[in-house]
């Protein structure tokens, strides 16, 4: 029955059944085949129960943040400021899209969001200054995944609330990481800047500077304020993101007053709708977890590696080349949420350090973005910026090999993870 039920997974995969669906179909399936029909009795309260967690509300609290910030004309000004920091340089425009996405991780913490974003954004203005617009759309979509990386971020909450780990403490470890990606990805276009000869703006005067610093100044305060609150105690993880909220409509409203309070109701639906689709998944992969291990996969996979292997390192290298795999096939939410359960047990078995491991895991799964047949970032970028799907995975290749690097090496050197809460005492 069991092979029967995997079947039946992959053909509803490759029939074009949304994710979401195929996993509450597929558990409900399993659950009649092997005569278990007492289960789908408990199935409403499980999947009711998957949502009743705090942690959980920081996602729409935190997307209606985005919605008011692009709204009110912080975003605009970021990068704005990134551009007449860098844009001088050879390949400015490049150095600007790395840089604001940098800066607007802190604010999304969707790697969707960020790029379909920037695709309106950055590339039309990349191709006007005369770079190619494969190059252009690859550079927004790689440099996208610094998103859920940088605090505060959706993944990390979703990661925290299955594991039981401190989101703040995961929020923190995401900043080097986050600073260390954008610095390769900046690497990589100097390098390729220098071989291709790219183009670049004129440099801003002092007094556009000086202004542009002023004008950004409100915009900081968002992510000041969630970091600093949570070091010191003030709000938690979650409750950071409803006084970002609060902070984004002053700013938008009393600092830029570009903020429509006739948006807001638009802003709200959108909020939802969003929110609605995440739950949903979460709820989905929830069932389909509880069929895991009411079956003792868990248990049988932790058993079954550590026969293989009971070194931490060996452990770490496989978990990340299976993941790239499962990155390619399954959405990263949907995909930690079926896969942290089992895997936990052998993270504590290994006395691997939870926030380490969820850094990791969460970045890999984000990798998935960039990569066919799933991407979903491939997908957004290619129709934002109409670059052919086939010519994007191509010209996205070299800054996925350079993401790999970078990740086997958090993997292996834990520190440069960890530097930020173990200094901090988290």
């Amino acid at each position: 029955m069991t092979f029967l039920t995997i079947a039946i997974f992959f053909l509803l995969l490759i029939m074009g059944i949304p994710i979401a669906m195929v996993l509450g179909i597929i558990t409900i399936i399993y659950f009649l085949l092997n005569g278990q029909v007492m289960l789908l009795d408990s199935t409403p309260l499980r999947m009711y129960s998957s949502l009743e967690n705090f942690g959980l509300l920081a996602i729409p609290l935190f997307m209606l943040m985005g919605e008011i910030m692009n709204e009110g004309g912080i975003t605009t000004r970021l990068v704005q400021f990134a551009r007449v920091l860098i844009g001088h340089f050879k390949g400015g425009l490049a150095y600007v899209t790395v840089v604001a996405n940098m800066f607007l991780a802190s604010i999304l913490g969707s790697a969707n969001a960020q790029a379909a974003m920037m695709s309106k954004v950055m590339v039309p203005q990349m191709e006007k200054e005369g770079y190619k617009r494969e190059f252009a759309a690859s550079i927004t979509l790689a440099s996208s995944i610094i998103a859920p990386i940088i605090p505060p971020s959706m993944i990390f909450i979703i990661y925290g609330t299955l594991s039981s780990t401190s989101i703040g403490a995961l929020f923190m470890a995401g900043i080097v990481p986050g600073i260390i990606y954008g610095l390769v990805f900046i690497g990589v276009i100097s390098f390729m800047g220098y071989k291709q000869n790219f183009p670049k703006s004129e440099r801003a005067p002092l007094k556009v500077i000086l202004k542009s610093t002023f004008q950004v100044l409100p915009a900081l305060l968002i992510p000041i304020t969630v970091v600093v609150g949570i070091l010191k105690g003030i709000f938690t993880a979650t409750e950071s993101a409803a006084v970002a909220c609060l902070i984004a409509i002053v700013v938008g409203l009393f600092f830029y007053r570009e903020l429509d309070l006739k948006k807001i109701p638009k802003m709200l639906i959108s909020t939802v709708t969003n929110t609605a689709t995440v739950t949903y998944l979460i709820i989905m992969a929830n069932i389909f977890g509880w069929m895991i291990a009411f079956e003792r996969i868990p248990q049988l996979l932790v058993d079954s590696m550590l026969s293989i292997t009971e070194s931490p390192w060996v452990f770490l290298l496989l978990v990340n080349l299976s993941l790239l795999v499962v990155g390619m096939l399954l959405d990263g939410i949907a995909a930690l949420i079926i896969l942290v359960p089992v895997l936990m047990p052998l993270v504590l078995a290994l006395n691997i350090d939870p926030v380490h491991f969820g850094v990791i895991i969460c970045i890999n799964l984000t990798l998935g973005l960039l990569t066919p047949p799933v991407g979903t970032g491939l997908f957004i970028v290619s129709s934002m910026a109409d670059v052919k799907f086939e010519t994007l995975v191509k010209s996205v290749f070299p800054f996925i090999i350079i993401s790999f690097i970078v990740l086997l090496f958090l993997t292996y050197i834990p520190d440069l993870v960890l530097f930020v809460p173990k200094m901090l005492g988290m």
